[in-house]
């Protein structure tokens, strides 16, 4: 990627160009497949170094929230407040507890984790004792971000400063390794916990239950559970319901039965979340007589249905066909306690427009409306099922209708449906929308290819997502960059990163500059493709020719463990 060298030089002869395939909707980039990943980086690395000057003196942390400055002014506040933190403890001085804590939270805001937590390790070491909310604030917030290994080495460091942690700061972590597919790592880091004479509370189980049925399926969770019981441990309801949803969503709705009706001898009575599990499972099966037999159960207090349990109804009977049978229970719905919304019409618009009845759908959205239900993704995406029947022109007709009760433009609507019918993998029918949009004078700019292109990447037509550049050139509109970091960001995701730099090279020769955003994008998909080394590489001569900002490279460095990069 030797590119990368003369950014900022102009291109001056564009090689690469764009050719349609014969009888094929698109092309595709010349010689994507012999792309190397390590020599098209390797072309390109030579770092060098950033330093960041020190203060010469300071003796107390300057106030970096006075006065109104653009972004760029408020991050080099924030960055002249951490040295002066550091400067004053290397000094031996003791920095005011509620600033520092204050300068903690306002770097984790701006994604400077690193600093933020050599500034929990500072307040340590100089003797201060950092309030348990900044400290589980801290952990949780890395946890959050995928840093679970930076928020182990932190509560590792501050237990040798003598600050004890607690539960539910080990909570945090536990949460963390479940959530990014740790489980085994959890279940160590439960251990410690124990030894340590902290006792798990609800929630831990609660996490650890979810990723056991999520990792390894509801036969482990199942055993992990009877483990913490037989252990003393004390899992609630919640724990519990996790369960029941591991059983369901295997699809052993007799397990999940049986398991629902043993819940009283385990000391817990049902819950409305209980019986919306089971609900849910049943109605999506048909089950409609022992559905009923369960809705008779749910007459009061904690069991009795909310508006999920009416939309679950909602939803299956129109999945089934039994529009009718759902209309009336969205009629008993309004007569009731519970406000209709969005998400209980979507289903039966849905299943309308599957039928092709076209006059039912423009009454039934002109009900929703009348009973102040805004349309939203879902209604458009409903509505799109249409195209799939052959009724496009209706399709647009009733979309276009809806546009006026919007309070944006008729230009930015249209936007907005393309690119949600994009977001939902919809792109079929997105492009025989965008054509009668066009007959009626809309033209599409680059933020509606650049929802195409993220589209068509998303159901896997990589080669389609290509030809939309050559589409764009065809009809005089130049692509930009955010053309190309959505061509870009589509091919990460479908983990082909030699992909997406063979095109960061086109991208390149057609005069394209590329942004933070680009780089980023790059970075990334190699470090999901397990590509550390090399990303690292990257990483570092990025940030020496100054093309990332700091906190985007700590951001980087600390969500995927790379190492050997100044920070």
């Amino acid at each position: 990627m030797a590119i990368l060298l003369n950014l900022m030089s102009p291109v001056s002869n564009p090689s690469l160009g764009y050719s349609r395939k014969s009888g094929g909707f698109y092309s595709h980039v010349p010689n994507l497949h012999s792309f190397s990943l390590s020599k098209g980086f390797a072309r390109a690395l030579a770092s060098t170094q950033i330093t960041i000057s020190s203060k010469d003196s300071v003796s107390a942390l300057p106030n970096w929230r006075l006065g109104k400055t653009d972004p760029r002014g408020k991050d080099l506040k924030l960055n002249d407040a951490f040295q002066n933190l550091d400067y004053m403890v290397a000094k031996g001085q003791k920095p005011d507890v509620n600033r520092a804590t204050q300068l903690l939270y306002d770097l984790c805001k701006a994604n400077k984790f690193k600093r933020a937590i050599r500034v929990m390790e500072m307040m340590a070491s100089s003797g201060i004792i950092p309030d348990a909310a900044s400290y589980t604030y801290l952990v949780n917030h890395l946890c959050k971000r995928g840093n679970v290994g930076h928020a182990m080495q932190l509560v590792e460091k501050m237990e040798e400063y003598g600050y004890p942690t607690n539960t539910v700061t080990y909570n945090s972590i536990i949460r963390g390794l479940c959530m990014h597919g740790n489980f085994s790592r959890s279940l160590q880091l439960l251990d410690k916990l124990m030894r340590k004479g902290l006792i798990p509370n609800a929630f831990t189980y609660s996490f650890l239950l979810e990723a056991a049925y999520k990792e390894k399926g509801v036969r482990e969770a199942m055993r992990l559970l009877n483990e913490i019981v037989a252990k003393g441990g004390k899992p609630n309801l919640v724990s519990y319901n996790v369960l029941l949803t591991g059983l369901c969503k295997e699809g052993k709705t007799e397990e999940a039965i049986k398991f629902f009706r043993n819940l009283p001898s385990r000391g817990f009575s049902p819950n409305v979340v209980s019986y919306n599990i089971l609900l849910r499972s049943l109605c999506y099966e048909g089950r409609w007589e022992e559905a009923n037999e369960l809705l008779a159960e749910m007459d009061s207090g904690d069991r009795a249905p909310s508006i999920v349990t009416y939309n679950i109804l909602i939803s299956s009977l129109a999945l089934h066909g039994k529009t009718e049978q759902a209309l009336e229970v969205l009629e008993e719905m309004t007569r009731g306690q519970f406000k209709p919304t969005a998400t209980s019409y979507n289903p039966i618009i849905a299943r309308l427009c599957k039928e092709g009845k076209v006059d039912l759908v423009v009454k039934y959205l002109d009900q929703m409306i009348y009973r102040r239900c805004n349309p939203n993704e879902g209604t458009y995406n409903a509505v799109a099922n249409l195209c799939g029947e052959g009724k496009t022109q209706e399709a647009f007709s009733i979309i276009h209708s809806l546009g006026p009760k919007q309070s944006s433009p008729t230009r930015e609507f249209y936007k907005s449906i393309i690119s949600s019918l994009c977001r939902k993998g919809n792109t079929y029918a997105a492009f025989q929308l965008l054509y009668e949009m066009t007959k009626h004078g809309f033209t599409p700019d680059s933020y509606t290819y650049s929802s195409l292109i993220r589209g068509l990447c998303l159901e896997g037509m990589l080669d389609e997502a290509i030809e939309i550049f050559g589409i764009m050139e065809e009809n005089e509109q130049k692509p930009d960059v955010d053309n190309y970091n959505a061509l870009l960001l589509g091919f990460c995701k479908s983990q082909r990163t030699d992909l997406s730099l063979e095109a960061f090279v086109m991208m390149i020769e057609k005069g394209n500059m590329p942004n933070e955003t680009t780089y980023t994008i790059l970075v990334e998909g190699l470090a999901h493709e397990d590509e550390m080394g090399l990303a690292a590489e990257v990483l570092k001569e990025l940030l020496a020719r100054q093309f990332l900002s700091q906190s985007t490279v700590e951001r980087l460095v600390m969500q995927y463990h790379l190492e050997g990069i100044p920070i």
